[in-house]
């Protein structure tokens, strides 16, 4: 029998439509004197400080102690009184031989960049060289050995006598002092290059000159710059006692110079701008070597 058809009607209730609420982020509390100005100048202030603090205490116990009648070395007010030329106007001309201690310093640079650059190519290229082959390191190495202890004076004698010329001296005396950290330092550098490195470059079939440039010299960088760094500093220490003898007007022979005029204002005003310099190009090196190396380190 046909079944009969209800029908129910179901009323579903609609959903009720809500608006979604924007929820406003809070700003960023980020602020450029706090959380950059103020973290650098703390870390500059770390720095500074400390040797300010060191530099009044070592000039104010310098001063008490020479400030007393008949004291044998000036004190720091009296070297301010007698070379504050020098101190304030550092590129004085006033004639051929007086000028002033920045232009003193240039031309000792100028020797420097000469001898120290000479050194590097060639101390770069024999410890390769040494480092690569155990029978030159073996025939070599014991004669460097001897020779990096000669002291720089002890080769100006027979720099004047083969080059007949100061200039050529003082460049050579430069040369031969700092030549051989570099090439300890190369030698050390290149016998330490992991032996995968080896394996590669036989390998992909590298030859000399691309296993020199592409793996040996990027591996020994850190070595070749901790070489390096010795040696700017040997060739400041080289060229300011080679100048004492050979002259010119370079920032040695002014401290002889003011040594025979009994000038020892002079002399401590010359030395603080040797160590100034010499400062100065120890950091050159090391960021040149810190951006070479990015910041890897010779163990």
């Amino acid at each position: 029998m046909p079944l009969a058809k209800t029908t129910s009607t179901v009323s579903a209730a609609a959903p009720a439509t809500t608006t979604a609420a924007v929820v406003s982020l809070p700003k960023s509390s980020r602020n450029f004197v706090t959380d950059t100005l103020s973290p650098n100048l703390r870390a500059l202030a770390a720095r500074v400080i400390p040797p300010f603090i060191m530099l009044v205490l070592i000039f104010g116990v310098w001063q008490i102690l020479c400030m007393k009648p008949g004291a044998t070395l000036p004190s720091p007010s009296r070297i301010w009184a007698d070379a504050k030329d020098l101190i304030v106007d550092p590129f004085f001309v006033a004639g051929p031989q007086d000028i002033g201690l920045g232009w003193r310093v240039m031309t000792s640079l100028q020797r420097v960049a000469v001898g120290f650059g000479l050194a590097s190519v060639v101390g770069v290229l024999v410890g390769a060289i040494i480092g690569q082959s155990i029978w030159a390191m073996r025939g070599l190495d014991p004669i460097f050995q001897v020779m990096r202890t000669v002291p720089p004076l002890a080769w100006l004698p027979i720099s004047l006598a083969a080059f007949r010329d100061s200039n050529p001296s003082a460049i050579f005396v430069i040369f031969i002092t700092s030549i051989w950290p570099i090439i300890i330092n190369t030698a050390v550098g290149i016998r330490n290059i992991p032996q995968d490195y080896r394996n590669v470059a036989a390998v992909v079939r590298l030859n000399q000159l691309e296993f020199f440039w592409k793996i040996m010299i990027p591996s020994a960088a850190p070595y070749i710059f901790t070489g390096l760094r010795i040696g700017i500093g040997l060739s400041w220490l080289a060229i300011v006692a080679a100048e004492m003898l050979t002259g010119g007007v370079g920032i040695g022979f002014f401290i002889w110079d003011a040594w025979n005029s009994s000038r020892l204002s002079d002399i401590f005003v010359a030395l603080a701008y040797i160590g100034v310099v010499g400062f100065v190009l120890d950091r050159i090196v090391a960021f040149v070597a810190n951006i070479a190396t990015r910041g890897a380190q010779a163990s």
